[in-house]
């Protein structure tokens, strides 16, 4: 843990957002972001976290209340099944879960625990996890208003798999002002012991000479997902309204699902691998 994080950890609520905002930015791009005059995609997003701070987004953030944007929008069919919400790990019967299962923090990003196995699942392990992250604001790390005031509690969903790639895949559209531009393929998140992978496509599928800093290409070409043209007409609805927005998919063997909508992605802090990528989706997004 950086010597920021710690720093924010513990006196995080103390240091103004704009500061802490700018400071995180330089350690991750060795500059300062202007936010006067935002120019590039990261810059508008640290512009739009202090400065497009609209209440209803936390509803959208949250992992329960979201579902009832995509039932409203697209249908519910398009939501993930709901095994049960819990204020805390302990009140969780999993006599009632069936053998598979994927718990989540309703309020943050990677809170998330797999159970493939009820017998072997390490339930003491999840538990230290998520009395951890229950007690941290998600908020504090980059300063994602939307985070700020969701409820922390834990959502558990069916355990699903792709049989055809291998694995469940996430599949990502960065949308600006309800159109999507470009879209990546996550693969090898779920898969132990693996590099979690991200492939850049345009909106016909084509691959892009595109990465996030840490993140490879897949070494195995990634096919086109089957739902591809579906997702796109859904990304498109449920961005409506949002100077920018992610839009992200499961596809199952027979079903489509939204995950979730991100306001940011990856926090607007991780370089674009070349640079010149940052400038093309900023001139995507309209903040002044």
């Amino acid at each position: 843990m950086s010597l920021l994080n710690m720093l924010n950890r513990a006196v995080g609520k103390y240091i103004p957002d704009k500061l802490y905002i700018c400071l995180l930015y330089y350690k991750n791009f060795h500059i300062f972001p202007d936010l006067r005059r935002p120019v590039t995609y990261t810059e508008k997003c640290q512009w739009l976290k202090l400065n497009n701070r609209i209440s209803s987004y936390s509803s959208i953030a949250d992992k329960v209340e979201v579902k009832k944007y995509i039932s409203n929008i697209v249908g519910e069919k398009y939501t993930i099944p709901t095994l049960g919400i819990y204020d805390s790990f302990e009140s969780i019967d999993f006599d009632e879960l069936p053998d598979q299962f994927v718990i989540k923090c309703t309020h943050d990003s990677g809170g998330i625990r797999i159970c493939k196995d009820k017998k072997r699942f390490d339930r003491e392990e999840a538990e230290r996890f998520f009395y951890r992250r229950l007690k941290h604001n998600y908020f504090y790390d980059s300063r994602e208003y939307p985070y700020k005031n969701v409820l922390a509690r834990l959502l558990i969903e069916p355990f699903y798999t792709n049989k055809s790639v291998g694995e469940l895949r996430d599949y990502k559209f960065l949308t600006f002002d309800g159109i999507p531009r470009i879209m990546y393929v996550a693969s090898g998140r779920f898969k132990h012991g693996e590099q979690v992978c991200f492939d850049f496509y345009d909106m016909e599928f084509r691959h892009l000479e595109l990465k996030n800093e840490g993140f490879p290409n897949a070494v195995t070409p990634v096919a086109k997902p089957r739902y591809f043209d579906e997702m796109k007409e859904i990304a498109t609805k449920l961005s409506k309204g949002f100077p920018t927005i992610r839009v992200d998919f499961y596809e199952t063997d027979d079903c489509l699902y939204v995950g979730e909508l991100t306001f940011f992605h990856e926090g607007g802090m991780v370089p674009f691998e070349p640079s010149e990528w940052d400038k093309v989706l900023g001139d995507w997004i309209t903040v002044i």
